[in-house]
């Protein structure tokens, strides 16, 4: 039980089965959305409910909102019934703000307020802050569970904790952690970045926000306490400090999703590192621009241009309870089938 907003808002705990088998047993849909380098992860439900990860960008004419919308209406959707805010950088929660203007958002999801007293993250917050006020809101820490029919969705990060004990399927030894040594700890928003696991049936998703180097470790290393994941959002747009072989030796992805831009995320160090995983699909929102990167074919980049050539295709996954998923390339209509494990 959580004390939000003067209301007592309930999160299932880590003891506490959720109702993952309410709603009828369709599909899942999740929009990996086009907000330039930052985060907007729209996910639908079998339920048809509407839990998007962050919000992209505030300004630019009102871009990220704009293109949120796109998704949501492909979708079929008349509100966002979650907003999860995975950390507060403006990449992430700036658009958030205008988009309540837009369409209404029941609940907000976040861990609280930022640490940083940095212009650009203040201004965000302070004007999410705002929206917020108008909806439920819920803090959740690691081990809980969001209150959504027909999925699980596990928090296994959140203010700057992270699991201890091994959600289920997981803690396994993970020998990918062989070379794994920890670095100078982070002092941003990043590394308190709210992660999680989602389950339909067999099918998982991980989203682990914008954690850095040592809490991915933390997740991962000695044991793996996430378990398997079908596909995987690569963390912090596939910069160098998220670029953790460990992760991906604990979650043994089939396809990997980078949410980078032309000049953020998706560094040549981390491309690389995604080249040498076996039987993995990496799909790119753009294609990276850095000097030296290696892009994958450009059939699984879904933006080749930048500015006003960029047509914010996004990348779709469609998930069914048996495990198996396909993947659509918004730019060009094409979708690759993996069959359940």
């Amino acid at each position: 039980m959580l004390l939000l907003c003067a209301a007592a808002v309930p999160l299932a705990g880590a003891g506490v089965r959720a109702s993952v088998d309410a709603g009828p047993q369709r599909g899942l849909d999740i929009y990996f959305i086009d907000v330039e380098g930052g985060q907007s992860t729209l996910i639908v439900t079998p339920a048809h409910e509407a839990l998007l990860v962050d919000a992209g960008y505030p300004g630019q004419n009102g871009r990220d909102p704009a293109r949120i919308l796109a998704a949501i209406r492909d979708a079929g959707l008349s509100r966002i019934d979650y907003l999860l805010i995975t950390h507060f950088h403006e990449d992430h929660d700036g658009g958030a703000a205008e988009l309540a203007r837009r369409i209404p958002i029941r609940t907000f999801v976040d861990y609280g307020a930022p640490i940083q007293t940095v212009p650009d993250v203040v201004a965000a917050f302070t004007a999410y802050e705002a929206a917020r006020l108008r909806g439920r809101h819920l803090v959740p820490q690691p081990g809980d569970r969001l209150p959504l029919a027909g999925i699980d969705v596990e928090i296994v990060s959140a203010g700057g904790a992270t699991l201890q004990r091994p959600l289920a399927g997981a803690g396994r030894p993970n020998p990918g952690c062989a070379s794994f040594e920890r670095r100078a700890d982070g002092t941003t928003e990043n590394p308190r970045s709210i992660g999680f696991r989602l389950r339909l049936g067999a099918f998982r998703f991980v989203d682990l926000g914008d954690l850095g180097w040592n809490k991915l470790g933390d997740l991962v290393c000695p044991n793996d306490l996430i378990g398997e994941a079908d596909v995987y959002l690569v963390a912090h747009h596939g910069n160098g400090d998220a670029n953790v072989p460990a992760v991906l030796s604990a979650l043994r992805p089939r396809a990997a999703i980078i949410d980078n831009g032309p000049f953020k995320g998706g560094t040549p160090s981390t491309l690389a590192t995604l080249h040498q995983v076996r039987d993995l699909d990496v799909w790119q929102l753009h294609r990276s621009l850095y000097e030296g990167a290696e892009n994958f074919p450009d059939a699984y980049i879904a933006n080749l241009e930048a500015e006003e050539r960029d047509p914010a295709a996004w990348i779709k996954v469609s998930a069914r309870p048996d495990g198996s998923f396909t993947v659509t390339n918004g730019r060009t209509g094409w979708t690759k089938a993996y069959s359940a494990r």
